[in-house]
């Protein structure tokens, strides 16, 4: 009697045909358990993605996944721009998402760049605290994490790039101690989830205590901004004004935004240029009230080599290269070092803007001093 699958496989001999067979149906069903495989992990997202699967180690262009927090702030924008730019430059795929200062969105956010299949996670976090689950779920899958600008409270960090923020704080209370040696001070300090702004508020209040000590200056209001919004700094400061009488020599305010906001409180009780306003970014509307007088100082934060440096560092962690110039950084809120490639910063007042802003290109003479006049007509 011929064999029942002789039609389906042809064969010369009965043998021949069955054990065709049978590896027929061993294939099929490898092939059917690895769809399930690949279907299953696609929809769920929880499966480990081990280093060998990573595309950078196939040959193929490197993924890098860009959370920002926000980009409400014209820095942020700037940070957004010069990264997707470099990436474009060294030919590397990245998705960007931005959370719009919702925590919850950017986890959201980096558990889809996960599922994505990214090679390495860059995280400008909007909570630092928070933002540890999204470093163990990026090692979960053994994806490389950096990062960004703000540290996050984790010491399973592969880095941590930002500029200098200790020396960010300690440059704005030396430069007001220099210029307002004496008198009542409002420290406004940034978003109280915002690590960067508890080391900026630690640096401030190490470089004041000395005049604080000798009764030369005095702290008599200090608040954190939350999320760092100009109306947070607003209602702060003119508190304080009117608590004090408005006999303050200097507000201390840890970033361009916030110090937006101090800048339209002073304005309101006619203090403007009486009274020493700092800032931190060197945005374009505080370069303009430094020209114009409004504001006193800020902190030039040169953007494009820090995102020049975070993708560059993205593009060795996926490739599991070494990375040069790294040093310990000690992150205060949980005690650990971690790596850290820090870049410098500049101090900008209005004797300087010219050789520093301006000539870098960061901004142009006619941004700077669109509503000063009679330096535009010189």
């Amino acid at each position: 009697m011929e064999h029942p699958i002789k039609d389906f496989c042809m064969p010369s001999q009965q043998t021949t045909s069955t054990f065709a067979f049978i590896r027929q149906l061993r294939v099929l069903f490898s092939f059917l358990i690895l769809v399930a495989t690949f279907g299953l992990t696609g929809c769920t997202g929880g499966s480990s993605v081990p280093a060998e699967t990573n595309s950078s180690t196939a040959g193929e262009k490197v993924r890098i996944g860009f959370s920002m927090a926000t980009l409400k702030e014209e820095r942020w924008q700037r940070d957004h721009d010069a990264f997707q730019a470099h990436c474009e430059k060294l030919h590397v795929e990245c998705v960007i998402t931005v959370a719009n200062g919702d925590a919850g969105r950017q986890l959201n956010d980096v558990e889809n760049l996960l599922t994505r299949g990214i090679d390495v996670l860059v995280v400008a976090p909007h909570d630092a605290t928070q933002a540890a689950s999204m470093v163990e779920k990026a090692k979960a899958r053994n994806v490389p994490v950096i990062s960004y600008d703000r540290l996050i409270n984790s010491d399973k960090l592969d880095l941590y790039v930002s500029h200098q923020i200790p020396v960010v704080g300690r440059k704005i209370a030396e430069y007001a101690l220099e210029h307002a040696p004496k008198g009542n001070y409002i420290m406004v300090y940034g978003a109280s989830t915002d690590n960067n702004a508890h080391i900026i508020k630690r640096e401030q209040l190490a470089v004041l205590q000395p005049a604080i000590d000798r009764g030369d200056i005095k702290i008599v209001a200090d608040q954190h901004a939350a999320d760092w919004k100009p109306e947070e700094a607003l209602k702060i400061v003119e508190n304080a004004l009117t608590q004090n009488g408005n006999d303050i020599a200097a507000v201390v305010a840890s970033n361009d935004g916030t110090a937006s906001g101090a800048a339209s409180a002073l304005q309101n009780r006619g203090l403007t240029g009486k009274v020493l306003l700092t800032g931190q970014d060197a945005e374009k509307s505080a370069l303009q009230r430094i020209a114009e007088g409004k504001q006193t100082m800020t902190v030039y934060k040169p953007i494009v080599p820090l995102a020049t440096a975070a993708v560059e560092a993205a593009v060795a962690l996926a490739r599991r290269q070494p990375l040069s110039n790294v040093t310990a950084f000690r992150n205060d809120a949980n005690g650990k070092d971690v790596p850290a490639l820090l870049l410098s910063v500049i101090v900008v007042d209005r004797s300087n803007l010219e050789e520093t802003v301006i000539k870098d290109g960061f901004a142009t003479f006619d941004e700077v001093y669109a509503n000063v006049p009679e330096r535009l007509s010189r």
